[in-house]
C-alpha cells in the first residue's frame, strides 16, 4: 500500500499520524496481503456505482465493522489488546477516506448549494451581528478566546480524515468550554450549560465562517467510525450541528434584534457584497481600452458619468464607532478597503485619458473635480480618509 502523505506537517508528530503509520508498516508486511487486496478491492468498488451520500455511509461502515474482525483474526495481530486494535482501525479509517474523499466529500449538488447558503448567510451577518444579539454575558465576551476557537474551527477543511475534522471541531469547543470554566471560576459565574455554551458556539461559527460547514459535518456523520461517536466527541458534533442549523435558519425573531433594524442591516449587507463581487463598470472599462488603442472613440456622455456614480453603495461600516469593531470585522474592512481603491483607479485612469484627449473637457483642468488628477497624499492621511468613512 502507497503511503499518504499527512494533512499538514504538525500532523507528523501527532497520535493519530503515528497510527496511520503504524497501520501502513503493518499493511507492507507480506502477510498482510489478504488485507491489502480486501482494503483495495473495496476502495474501487466505489467506482462502479454513482455517488449515493447515505448509501455510501453505510457501506463505509459495514465495510469497517467487518476488516475490524479480520484484524482480530489476523495473525499480524494475534495477541493485541482492544487498543491496539482501535489503532490499527483508526489508521484504516484515514486511509481509506483519504482515498475515497473526491468521492465522498461534498459528492451531491445540494450539498454544495447548502455550503453556499450558509456561507453567504454568515458573511451577511458578519457584517453587523454582536454577542449581545445572541445574548452572550458580557463576562464571556473574550476576543483572545473566540479567535483561538475561530482558527481551530477553520483548519476543518484543511484535512480529508473524518477523525481529524472531528478533533478540530473538538479543540474548537473545548476553547469555549474552558472560557466558561473560567469565567465561574474567577467570577463566580454560575454556568448553565448549553444556554451559555450554544450561543458562543453559534458567534465563533459566525465569526470564523468555515468553508464548506455543512459537508464536513455530514462527511464525520457518515463516515466517522459510529463506535468513535459518543460521548464528548457526540457532544460537541451535536452543538455545531445545532448552531449550524439555527443560523441556517436565523432571523430577527432568533436575536435580540429589532426586525426592521435587522433587515436593514441585511439589505446593507447584501449592497455592499454585491459591490465587492461587482466586475468594473463596463462603460470605464471600454473609454479606457479606447483610449489606450489610439481609438477615441464616441463621446462620454452624461448618461455614462451618472450610471458610474450610480455604481457606489451603502457600506456596513459607514455609522460604525472605532470601539464596536471586532478583530473579525478586519478581513471585511481590507475587501472594502481594496474595493474602493480598485474602483478608484479604475475612475481615475478613465478621466485622466479622458482629459488628455478631449478638448471638450478641458475647462474642467484645475477645478479639483471628478477630471482633475488625483491629488498625492501620504499613507496615513490615505489611511485616516478610509477608516473616516467606514470602508
Amino acid at each position: 500500500m502507497e503511503t499518504t502523505p499527512p494533512s499538514s506537517p504538525s500532523s507528523l508528530a501527532s497520535p493519530s499520524s503515528m497510527e496511520f503509520y503504524d497501520f501502513l508498516d503493518r499493511m507492507r508486511n507480506p502477510a498482510s496481503l489478504d488485507l491489502v487486496r480486501s482494503i483495495k478491492s473495496f476502495i474501487v468498488s466505489f467506482s462502479f456505482y454513482p455517488a449515493n451520500p447515505e448509501n455510501d455511509g453505510k457501506k463505509v461502515q459495514d465495510f469497517f465493522m467487518t476488516m475490524e474482525g479480520a484484524l482480530r483474526d489476523h495473525p499480524l495481530w494475534a495477541g493485541a489488546s482492544d487498543k491496539e486494535i482501535d489503532c490499527a482501525m483508526e489508521g484504516l479509517e484515514k486511509y481509506v477516506m483519504t482515498k475515497l474523499f473526491s468521492r465522498t466529500f461534498a459528492c451531491s449538488p445540494e450539498d454544495s448549494n447548502v455550503d453556499r447558503e450558509i456561507a453567504e448567510k454568515i458573511s451577511l451577518l458578519q457584517t453587523f451581528l454582536r454577542p449581545e444579539h445572541l445574548d452572550i454575558p458580557a463576562i464571556l465576551r473574550n476576543e483572545a478566546s473566540w479567535l483561538l476557537a475561530e482558527k481551530e474551527l477553520l483548519k476543518m477543511n484543511s484535512f480529508k480524515a473524518p477523525r481529524e475534522k472531528l478533533l478540530c471541531i473538538m479543540n474548537c469547543c473545548r476553547v469555549i468550554n474552558n472560557l466558561l470554566l473560567n469565567a465561574s471560576i474567577s467570577e463566580n459565574h454560575v454556568l448553565a450549560g448549553a444556554d451559555d455554551f450554544l450561543p458562543v458556539l453559534i458567534y465563533v461559527t459566525i465569526k470564523a465562517n468555515p468553508p464548506q460547514l455543512h459537508s464536513n459535518l455530514k462527511f464525520i456523520q457518515l463516515y466517522r467510525r459510529q463506535a468513535k461517536l459518543i460521548s464528548e466527541a457526540a457532544y460537541y458534533l451535536t452543538n455545531l450541528i445545532s448552531a449550524k442549523s439555527f443560523i441556517a435558519d436565523l432571523n430577527a425573531r432568533s436575536l435580540s434584534i429589532n426586525e426592521i433594524e435587522f433587515e436593514e442591516n441585511m439589505q446593507a449587507a447584501r449592497g455592499a457584497n454585491k459591490l465587492a463581487h461587482d466586475e468594473p463598470d463596463p462603460a470605464v472599462e471600454e473609454i479606457a481600452a479606447r483610449r489606450r488603442q489610439g481609438n477615441p472613440g464616441p463621446s462620454f456622455t452624461m448618461s455614462d458619468k451618472e450610471r458610474i456614480m450610480k455604481g457606489r453603495s451603502t457600506y456596513p461600516f459607514m455609522e460604525a464607532k472605532a470601539d464596536e469593531l471586532t478583530v473579525g470585522d478586519v478581513e471585511r474592512l481590507l475587501s472594502i478597503y481594496k474595493d474602493v481603491v480598485n474602483k478608484y483607479t479604475h475612475l481615475s485612469e478613465a478621466f485622466r485619458q479622458l482629459s488628455l484627449s478631449k478638448p471638450e473637457f478641458h475647462h474642467l483642468e484645475g477645478t479639483g473635480g471628478l477630471f482633475a488628477q488625483p491629488p498625492q497624499i501620504s499613507i496615513r492621511k490615505d489611511k485616516e480618509s478610509v477608516e473616516g468613512r467606514g470602508e
